[in-house]
């Protein structure tokens, strides 16, 4: 192993895991993150999913304060490869199972699981692997070897934006919008097309009528299918009534050929589906939904 990788993988190490660690104990968002991941369907509860996520952002954050504050004990590191391991059957788990569910890997994006959350999972096999063979506290290696530290340094850098739709935003959109601008939209421009079912989804949760239904859902995109024009999406979800809380099916219907740029504020139809009874809730109890108190 080349020793500056493995005397400064603790401090990559630490890095990494530090802030998914931190969005995961402290995120606002970690309830409706866990809430569309496979723990759900594992735990069969949406705030046993949210404790082990939070429970894992813990792990997360003491394997990061021992990476960083005792680079050359190998047990962190080793910790870190065998936590790294357990992501990876999960992922593995989660695709085959559920393969619309979010990997919950960085707390804050939410897409399916794909080639990206694997290679995060490799990442920190690799690096724990690296971090366990350090023989040198990064911060010495730092000032022994400034130059190799700083390019190693630089390179990991870009890892993350690599494999973490996180920081798309900040690259790969903006050179998604240059090739359109220089080749054109590869998509056909005829009117009335269909849009993928991401194209669907994305509309879906920028609508009044997500924010609305979502305190019911407790599951990713389930199943969908086209019918007379429009898009129908479903969702598991569990509703409360008088006798507790029932198991539903969340049903949307949009129109088939809208998207964000051609129809921002779309027209979207909600049915509530008893998975017990199979009927269809009645539309005062849609409405109980928009209330304050849910």
């Amino acid at each position: 192993m080349i020793p500056v990788v493995s005397d400064l993988a603790p401090l990559v190490c630490g890095l990494l895991l530090a802030p998914t660690g931190a969005g995961k104990l402290f995120g606002r968002r970690t309830a409706r993150l866990a809430a569309n991941t496979v723990l759900v369907r594992v735990l069969r509860d949406g705030r046993r999913a949210t404790l082990a996520l939070r429970t894992l952002g813990l792990a997360e954050l003491v394997l990061a304060a021992a990476l960083l504050a005792a680079p050359t004990t190998a047990v962190p590191g080793a910790a870190t490869a065998v936590l790294g391991l357990g992501f990876t059957g999960y992922l593995a788990y989660a695709k085959a199972t559920a393969p619309e569910s979010s990997c919950g890997c960085s707390a804050r994006a939410e897409g399916p699981i794909g080639v990206r959350a694997f290679a995060r999972a490799g990442l920190v096999v690799a690096g724990g692997l690296a971090a366990a063979t350090a023989g040198t506290a990064w911060w010495s290696e730092i000032t022994g070897r400034p130059v190799a530290s700083l390019i190693f340094l630089l390179v990991t850098a870009a890892l993350p934006a690599v494999v973490s739709s996180d920081l798309d935003r900040l690259w790969l959109v903006p050179l998604r919008k240059a090739r359109i601008g220089l080749f054109g939209n590869p998509l056909p421009s005829s009117a009335g097309a269909r849009v993928p079912v991401d194209a669907t989804v994305e509309l879906l949760e920028r609508s009044l009528a997500w924010q609305a239904t979502r305190p019911v859902v407790r599951s990713a995109l389930l199943d969908h299918w086209d019918e007379e024009g429009w898009r129908v999406l479903r969702y598991s979800g569990t509703y409360p009534d008088a006798r507790g809380s029932r198991p539903v099916s969340v049903l949307f219907a949009l129109d088939l050929t809208a998207s964000i740029d051609t129809a921002p504020s779309p027209a979207v139809r909600v049915s509530l589906v008893d998975e017990e009874s199979e009927k269809i809730l009645p539309a005062d109890a849609l409405a109980l939904l928009a209330t304050p108190e849910n």
